[in-house]
């Protein structure tokens, strides 16, 4: 199945290099795609397990979805992703 979600703090490629290669490192999770403009990440993924893990994964980077609090613990981690994201690439 495939699905989309709405995160917050997403600012540049280096942030999407970083969510990207985190998400390929969960099982189950394929056709990751990140969109930058609509701050959406778009997966496959086997099973509703899947899915909830990836939306962890993105809160714990920094990036909740739009449903999710935006505290200043995500901003922050979310630069750190970012930076790290932009060095890496």
């Amino acid at each position: 199945m495939k699905t989309s979600i709405i995160i917050q703090n997403l600012k540049c490629g280096g942030c999407a290099h970083t969510i990207t290669t985190k998400l390929s490192e969960i099982k189950n999770i394929t056709n990751i795609n990140v969109d930058e403009e609509d701050s959406k990440v778009s997966f496959s993924y086997i099973n509703e397990t899947d899915a909830f893990t990836v939306k962890d994964a993105l809160k714990s980077l920094g990036y909740p979805s739009i449903d999710d609090t935006n505290s200043l613990t995500s901003k922050a981690k979310s630069f750190a992703s970012c930076a790290k994201g932009k060095f890496l690439k």
